[in-house]
């Protein structure tokens, strides 16, 4: 019997290699599509995201947090008596800080109200003086009406004795006498005349002290007032709610009045300082919305607004702006300031620093349509110049 060969069976590796080949290829082939129409779709959607919201945003990681700190300064010299606060301490609005001996105002207050009394009492003197010169007024004026009386009746005697001496019934030493009598009585009359007036005079003259006594206490109740302020300048008090910061005074130590005692940080005064380039800030504007990112806070996101932008760059504030006119140019991007509000709690004010890094990402949208604007406004512009 002859032999017979066997047929491989049909589950053998030479079988099997091109149907899983074709599985493989068929496999990858949509692998592939799947993954190409993946891209596609990422790639459509990011396209789409971008034009419609990621171009529009600007972001900057040259951002800071910032405080428009207060300077504590004395209004008045002096030895500090009292600190009341230690480095990086919370106050609160009207909170004793610092105590400088208060002795040498309060000495000059009270030489000033004993100045007041002086005041007072000379004015209440010259007072007692005026009412004392109108009774010699009144009697200087009795003393007119009586001279004058007497010189009336020495003119009426010398009338009636004149034609009695030219008739030679009264002798002409009689007439004579009574000439001389009337004079003596019209002088005194006269006399008594300047008496009244000086009298009178004089008392236009205690009126004039009395308004100078009464200057003198008005002056020294305004000298009262200054050192009655110089007495309270010597507590200083925290002007806001914030966190001590750089304390440089002691107790005992001899303070000038102005110099720079510590600083105050303002709880609520905190804002970011976002220094953008020049290229990013053709749509911004105030009032925008910020995310912003700080350092120091991994994933938190704080919001905030534009509050406003720097009428210039930072460049032109330095002490030594650059002089672009001399000698040799390159171009640099400069940068602009923009000053952006937080939004934040208490718990988060609490943990933020001025200095902190942070970054700040503005959405410029409301003033997408400004570029086409200012545009348009200008090809308006140019063609009346053509015109």
């Amino acid at each position: 019997m002859s032999e017979t060969t066997e047929a491989p069976p049909s589950d053998s590796p030479e079988s099997a290699d091109p149907a899983k080949a074709a599985r493989r290829k068929l496999i990858l082939r949509r692998v592939l599509l799947i993954g190409g129409v993946l891209f596609v779709l990422v790639g459509a959607i990011w396209g789409v995201r971008h034009f419609i919201y990621g171009r529009y945003q600007q972001s900057t990681d040259d951002a800071f947090i910032q405080s428009d700190a207060i300077t504590v300064s004395p209004k008045v010299s002096g030895y500090v008596d009292r600190v009341f606060v230690t480095d990086n301490q919370d106050v609160k609005a009207g909170q004793p800080l610092v105590q400088i001996d208060p002795r040498d105002y309060s000495a000059q207050a009270a030489q000033a109200r004993a100045q007041i009394d002086v005041a007072l009492a000379s004015a209440a003197g010259v007072d007692a003086q005026i009412e004392e010169q109108f009774a010699a007024v009144d009697q200087a004026r009795a003393q007119l009406l009586s001279a004058r009386a007497e010189a009336e009746l020495a003119a009426r005697e010398v009338v009636r004795y004149r034609p009695l001496a030219a008739s030679g019934a009264e002798t002409r030493e009689r007439l004579a006498q009574l000439e001389a009598q009337a004079v003596q009585a019209r002088a005194k009359a006269d006399a008594a005349q300047a008496s009244l007036t000086a009298s009178e005079r004089r008392v236009a003259t205690l009126r004039a002290q009395r308004q100078q006594a009464r200057a003198q206490g008005e002056a020294a109740r305004a000298q009262l007032s200054a050192a009655r302020t110089d007495v309270e300048a010597t507590i200083l008090r925290a002007p806001v709610d914030g966190r001590i910061g750089n304390k440089g005074v002691r107790q005992g130590q001899f303070v000038q009045a102005s110099t720079r005692l510590m600083s105050l940080v303002p709880a609520k005064s905190l804002y970011v300082v976002a220094n953008f380039k020049e290229t990013q800030l053709g749509l911004m504007r105030p009032g925008q919305p910020v995310t912003v990112e700080v350092d120091a806070l991994d994933g938190v996101e704080l919001h905030g607004v534009i509050e406003s932008i720097a009428p210039g760059t930072g460049a032109q504030f330095s002490v030594l702006p650059p002089q672009n006119a001399t000698g040799n140019f390159t171009k640099i991007v400069q940068r602009i300031p923009v000053r952006i509000a937080i939004n934040a709690g208490p718990e988060t004010r609490a943990l933020l620093i001025p200095g902190m890094s942070v970054e700040a990402t503005v959405d410029t949208r409301s003033a997408k349509d400004a570029i086409d604007a200012i545009r348009d406004e200008q090809e308006r512009r140019n063609e009346r110049a053509r015109r």
